[in-house]
């Protein structure tokens, strides 16, 4: 199985990381490429372009006015990104084969490295996928280089590819191009009578999910439906093959 998540949009130094080995993003020059172009953005311009503070966009200016990927100052993808998805993942805890593990079946989507293996190594940084540019989306900016990299790893590893990112980030794949199945698993809480994805709730889920099956080295699809982390279980009534469905009612 191929597993890819969306990022987070915080980045810290903070958290641990179980091994010393560390690998190098396989579209780094694409992303030098970007950092130097958003060197040209004024605070005001990142403002507006991503809908930030002042006080962020000021944190990101610095970022990408100091870009330097010779430092050392880098850090591990899976341990360096904070959010409700990787509140779920908890790849902190991972051990150091376990790490190993997920290194050839997790991908996390980047609007700024396109496509990052969790040892991969980070600076912190903030790029959203869907935005645009002043030379045009980001999505045209990578075209089909993150479809034919999963499909890399799919002749390699073997699929199905476990679509846990969200809307934003899944659009810069091509799925009609990729040479393993989709399987795009929801999580919905029961509210005011029915269930519904509450964002929050399912962004934390798609960890949960994606550190289900690292940690138990899934191969075969049937066995997502075993998932039951945090008061949810599978909802036959709600799933298809493509799309099954976990619910919960507390």
């Amino acid at each position: 199985m191929i597993i890819i998540i969306s990022p987070a949009k915080t980045i810290v130094n903070d958290l641990p990381c179980s091994t010393d080995h560390s690998t190098d993003p396989v579209f780094e020059h694409e992303a030098n490429k970007l950092a130097s172009y958003m060197k040209q953005y004024t605070t005001s311009d990142l403002i507006e372009l991503m809908g930030i503070s002042q006080k962020l966009a000021i944190l990101n200016y610095e970022r990408f006015q100091s870009w330097d990927r010779s430092d050392t100052e880098k850090l591990k993808a899976i341990c360096a990104f904070k959010g409700e998805v990787f509140n779920g993942l908890k790849g902190w805890e991972f051990t150091e084969k376990e790490l190993e593990y997920a290194q050839n079946h997790l991908r996390i989507l980047s609007g700024l490295f396109g496509i990052l293996k969790p040892l991969d190594t980070i600076k912190p940084y903030r790029l959203e996928m869907g935005t645009e540019m002043d030379f045009g989306s980001l999505y045209e900016f990578w075209g089909d280089k993150i479809t034919n990299e999963i499909n890399a790893q799919i002749a390699a590893t073997g699929g199905p590819v476990i679509n846990l990112a969200s809307k934003e980030y899944y659009r810069a794949l091509n799925p009609q191009k990729l040479n393993a199945p989709v399987i795009t698993p929801d999580f919905k809480d029961l509210k005011n009578g029915s269930y519904k994805i509450i964002a929050i709730y399912a962004k934390k889920a798609r960890g949960l999910m994606s550190r289900f099956i690292l940690k138990n080295k899934l191969t075969d699809p049937e066995d997502l439906k075993a998932f039951n982390e945090e008061g949810y279980y599978f909802n036959g009534h709600l799933s298809t093959a493509e799309n099954p469905v976990f619910t919960r009612e507390n």
